[in-house]
């Protein structure tokens, strides 16, 4: 997922009243991109990066809130303010923004458009108008410094960064706190890179090939440095192009798909991994999935990018169980694991709202069990490729050890392992394993 630059469809008013109910939702627990989807599609562009823009800078909008407010508000406001407030902590880099004046004004007005936060109008313009002196100062006076971890993670999650990347945990958290570039992938069933790169530059969008990640070779991978809707790339609706980030791209390419294999994708939904399997070879694929609401975004991608054919099934299924499976073994299995999703927090802020420390055991368990039942499945002489999105060694390395010692028959081959988030990549864990022997 992607957040666009400010789009402004929906008056800010009305973008800031929705954006707050959003972070309600995710601090209830909820997935916010659950309720993104629930969103008018007129909607979504501008209240997705006002949240996303609001759980990026939580830590300092509340050092506003509690700087100005001694008495903690209640959360409507609370979550109204916080959104508000990012508008003024918006990198100039990222984003073109709005003038302090407008976004206390709509701020103000947006208090008006719900009846929990009608009240707290006067309460809402003070401490606005203090925090844009604070960040937009008058010319000629000093400027409030930069955060120093504008990201929030909770106390466990900076512990376990602290404890593993000793010298790299803060520039994990900076890297996590920037919006995420918006990367693509080519159909090669289509267009090369460079055809598309020309389709793309009559359209007036410049893009930048991502050569190789991690010492592999990325052969479809665009950057845009300027984000766009997708409704602008050509061919999107025809299956020219995907959005994936870069870290992700590598799985396809990893497990090395080839003609007239028999493939698993275990986990498979949205399906963007599926997909790109099936543009790198004419394979028999099985996708599958346990979620019943996100198996049919599998076949939608699959409709789109014209993958679709007597080859391919899509199958609803417990990818630790064998309830599903016809018995024929796989040649090979992409096993893209339920894991934290810590990696992926620069498309996914509200990752960090909810995760909570006992989460990580029980992925683990969930993950070996998965593990145990894919490598059954496997041919002798086939590969197992395992992969995480995320950045806690329990869910990546600690994962393929234990695995390399439950099972005699597994081969360990090259893969990057551990990658951590950069500008042009999440963070991925990649484990590849051959089954030696029954």
């Amino acid at each position: 997922m992607t957040d666009q630059k400010t789009p402004r469809s929906l008056p800010l008013s009305e973008a800031i009243t929705i954006a707050a109910q959003a972070v309600s939702e995710v601090m209830s627990g909820r997935s916010l991109t659950e309720v993104l989807d629930q969103l008018e599609a007129h909607e979504r562009p501008i209240v997705q990066s006002l949240s996303f823009d609001a759980l990026r800078k939580w830590v300092r909008s509340h050092e506003f809130i509690k700087q100005f407010i001694p008495k903690t508000p209640p959360l409507e406001v609370d979550h109204l303010l916080s959104v508000a407030i990012a508008l003024f902590l918006q990198d100039p880099a990222e984003s073109k923004g709005y003038p302090a004046h407008t976004i206390v004004d709509q701020a103000v007005k947006a208090c008006g458009e719900y009846d929990e936060t009608m009240y707290a109008k006067g309460l809402v313009n003070a401490v606005l108008r203090k925090v844009s002196l604070v960040v937009q100062p008058p010319e000629g006076e000093k400027h409030f410094p930069p955060d120093p971890i504008p990201m929030y993670v909770p106390a466990w999650w900076r512990a376990n960064l602290k404890r593993n990347y000793s010298k790299a945990w803060q520039s994990i958290l900076f890297q996590q706190a920037k919006r995420a570039p918006l990367i693509l992938r080519v159909n090669q069933k289509q267009y090369t890179r460079e055809q598309y790169r020309s389709l793309l530059s009559e359209a007036g969008i410049s893009s930048k090939p991502i050569d190789t990640l991690a010492g592999v070779q990325l052969p479809a991978a665009l950057l845009l440095p300027e984000a766009v809707p997708v409704s602008d790339l050509p061919g999107f609706y025809t299956g020219a192009v995907s959005v994936q980030d870069a870290g992700a791209q590598l799985a396809a390419i990893l497990l090395n798909p080839q003609a007239g294999e028999l493939v698993l994708d275990a986990c498979a939904a949205p399906g963007g991994k599926t997909a790109h399997l099936l543009e790198l070879a004419d394979c028999s694929m099985r996708a599958l999935e346990l979620d019943g609401e996100r198996i049919g975004k599998i076949g939608g991608n699959l409709d789109r990018l014209r993958l679709q054919s007597d080859k391919v099934r899509v199958l609803r299924g417990d990818a630790s169980k064998a309830a599903w499976w016809d018995g024929v073994l796989f040649d090979k299995i992409l096993l893209d694991a339920p894991c934290s999703a810590s990696g992926i927090v620069s498309r996914h802020p509200d990752i960090s709202f909810l995760r909570r420390e006992a989460d990580i055991r029980a992925l683990q368990e969930r993950q070996r069990a998965i593990l145990n039942q894919a490598w059954k499945m496997l041919q002798v002489e086939g590969t197992l490729l395992y992969v995480t999105c995320s950045i806690f060694p329990e869910e990546g390395e600690e994962q393929a050890f234990w695995f390399a010692e439950q099972h005699s028959n597994a081969v360990r081959l090259a893969a990057p392992g551990q990658i951590l988030p950069g500008e042009l990549n999440d963070g991925f864990y990649y484990a590849l394993f051959k089954k030696n022997g029954p």
